[in-house]
């Protein structure tokens, strides 16, 4: 039997499921949907964004939807038109089987007198915003009146975003004897007021603990001068090559600024904030899935209803206001079953909100460095290396290579690779050569710090990596095992696709590399040198498909030479880069 079957779905749906490739419900839908199929009753759910939330509440409300009848019987009301749209579209896809069913999407920035007319047609379920649901009731556009279900769906980000009395008016339209279903990432006051005033003796169902993080983000943080905020950025992004993100900022300006600066700096960014056209932010969202770009810049508004499996990255270039909202920042990764890393840039003044943080997600943050240049040329060479070995070779060029061969023939294999690397790698290990540290020395506010960090302490490499089935704790425990070190002597674990770095202190450098010496598993070779560059570094993400194209390698500061950028809209977004020519990166 399927699992999905054995929450009492009916038979169009379980079709659906089947052909979208869902398998195993998810905890939050495993709880809620045999309770809200089952039984008449409210319900508060609290799970985290990314978690399969509007499955949780889609099914039973399209099985408990009359189709044969034209009415208006769901309402969901959701913070964003991206939300929105997205909840329609997967609503589609559940009722595939059920084609009489109508779900009507209501949004500002599109045609009010459009939407009209697809609800007087007959819309069985209608997915709003907030705003443009108030237009419609008192346009008199749309019929609430005999709904049986009224679902809030990211019911914290809606009053974060001061839909509070949107949603008291909206509600008061509806009928008392309707049941309300709340799902909440975040269990605030505000959402507790809401479920105490408009809700009847609820069903509370938490999938985790309230207010926690995802299991599958680790969370870490980087502490940098102010004023090295942006460099910060970059050198995190050349850390990890495969890296597809979402960087925060607190303002709409800044939030500009910063993926201007990205592009002129050869990343594939693009700005997302309210000041935008809804096109403009359809185009950069459209280019953003289809991965055209890698670093998404965005405000906290503009972010919300984002929904994307892939991201491997949150960076977040400042810390929100409020810790509620870090939450929903770092829920952008780590989705689907997948894992996904959670950074913080911060200056030392801002430490301490780092312990609010953790106090509030339940989940310890693990303080790292900036790697340094060093570090990041040895990334960035084995990265190109990985490239060229896993593309497939171009058969158009064959009949050149008898020119081509006479022209290297005098060149040995080595020679030839090494010539290659140079033209591809120079004017990158140029840039970084005299970069200096960015890493801010000092206390931790009390905290402990963890070994191998500062000065006395050693960084390694070593020729193992996730494709050979390590993370950063597997690691870390596999260190600690075949070194016979103490439980904190291995730190600072950054695990790549093909290798790796790790840090001990200073007085195991021999102990290291003599158990290394001539160390094999499964009858490879383990190879563990020092690596010339000290410093930690962010624990890498992998993502499908190319690195980032790199243009020219400039100062460390901004390069002013020219560039051609695509648009979408009057939103630029940044081209990929070529390794060859680089400049330095509501």
């Amino acid at each position: 039997m399927n699992k999905f079957e054995a929450l009492g779905l009916g038979e169009e749906i379980l079709k659906a499921v089947k052909e979208m490739g869902f398998e195993t419900p998810s905890d939050v839908q495993e709880k809620a949907i045999p309770v809200l199929l089952n039984e008449e009753t409210d319900m508060v759910a609290l799970a985290q964004t990314g978690t399969g939330k509007t499955a949780a509440f889609g099914f039973p409300l399209i099985e408990k939807t009359n189709a044969d009848s034209k009415i208006t019987q769901g309402l969901i009301l959701s913070p964003t038109r991206e939300l929105c749209l997205q909840i329609t579209n997967e609503l589609k896809n559940y009722a595939k089987f059920i084609p009489q069913l109508n779900v009507t999407a209501i949004y500002g920035g599109a045609s009010i007198t459009d939407q009209a007319k697809q609800i007087k047609k007959g819309s069985q379920i209608v997915v709003a915003t907030p705003g443009r649901m108030q237009d419609m009731i008192n346009r008199k556009l749309v019929d609430i009146s005999n709904i049986g279900y009224c679902i809030l769906d990211e019911a914290d980000e809606m009053l974060n975003m001061g839909f509070y009395e949107d949603i008291k008016t909206i509600l008061s339209h509806t009928p008392k004897s309707k049941h309300t279903w709340l799902f909440s990432a975040t269990m605030p006051k505000e959402v507790s007021e809401i479920a105490k005033r408009f809700m009847n003796k609820p069903v509370e169902i938490t999938v985790g603990h309230k207010n926690t993080g995802s299991k599958n983000v680790s969370h870490e943080y980087y502490v940098v001068n102010h004023r090295d905020r942006y460099l910060a950025l970059k050198r995190l992004a050349d850390a990890n090559p495969d890296i597809f993100s979402v960087i925060f900022c607190r303002t709409k300006r800044d939030t500009q600024k910063v993926a201007e600066n990205l592009i002129v700096d050869g990343y594939n960014a693009a700005a997302l904030h309210g000041d935008l056209s809804q096109n403009q932010r359809d185009l950069v969202m459209k280019s953003f899935r289809n991965n055209q770009i890698q670093m998404l810049v965005a405000t906290d508004v503009a972010a919300r209803g984002i929904d994307v499996d892939d991201v491997t990255h949150v960076i977040n270039y400042q810390l929100p206001d409020e810790i509620e909202t870090y939450t929903h920042r770092s829920g952008r990764t780590g989705r689907a079953g997948k894992s996904g890393v959670s950074m913080v840039i911060v200056s030392k003044s801002e430490e301490r909100k780092i312990r609010n943080i953790e106090r509030i997600i339940k989940k310890s943050f693990e303080k790292k460095e900036i790697p340094g240049g060093e570090e990041i040329c040895q990334i960035q060479l084995f990265h190109l290396a990985n490239d060229i070995k896993k593309s497939e070779i171009n058969h158009e060029i064959d009949a050149y290579l008898p020119s081509i061969n006479e022209v290297l023939e005098d060149f040995t294999k080595e020679e030839l690779i090494k010539k290659f690397f140079t033209v591809e790698f120079s004017r990158f290990h140029n840039y970084y050569k005299k970069s200096k540290d960015l890493n801010v020395t000092g206390g931790d506010n009390g905290r402990d710090t963890f070994s191998g960090s500062g000065a006395g302490s050693t960084r390694y490499f070593i020729n193992v990596g996730e494709k050979d089935g390590f993370d950063w704790m597997s690691l870390k425990d596999f260190l600690k095992e075949v070194l016979e070190l103490g439980q904190d002597a291995v730190s600072r674990v950054d695990v790549k696709q093909n290798f790796s770095f790790f840090n001990t202190d200073e007085e195991h450098v021999d102990k290291v590399l003599a158990v290394f010496g001539d160390f094999q598993m499964q009858g490879r070779k383990i190879n563990v040198e020092v690596s010339k560059d000290s410093r930690g570094a962010g624990r890498g993400g992998k993502r499908k498909g190319g690195g980032r194209k790199r243009k020219n390698f400039g100062k460390e500061e901004r390069f002013s030479g020219k560039r051609k950028n695509d648009n979408a809209g009057k939103q630029k977004s940044g081209r990929k880069r070529d390794s060859r020519k680089r400049s330095d990166r509501k």
